[in-house]
């Protein structure tokens, strides 16, 4: 019987301090990653408001496939009629 109690007085005190920590540490680790997303917001729109208005700029531009261009590979074209 004095087995469980130690284990469950144990288990209760590593939870507590479980619980503890984490209410120490989370708020910090949110705070940091919430100012790291806003350090990075400020960044792009200063990149952005460098550039002069009406400019474009392209960020990815698609590699162009070559079996697009191959029309004598897709199959022969069939007339359609309607058939009433």
């Amino acid at each position: 019987m004095g087995y469980i109690l130690n284990f469950l007085l144990i288990a209760i005190i590593v939870l507590w301090v479980i619980r503890l920590l984490v209410r120490m540490i989370f708020p910090a680790v949110i705070r940091n990653a919430f100012g790291n997303m806003q350090k990075q917001a400020q960044q792009q729109q200063q990149q952005r408001s460098n550039r002069p208005e009406g400019s474009i700029s392209i960020d990815y531009m698609p590699q162009k496939d070559k079996k697009k261009g191959n029309a004598d590979k897709l199959g022969d074209f069939v007339d359609y009629e309607e058939v009433k």
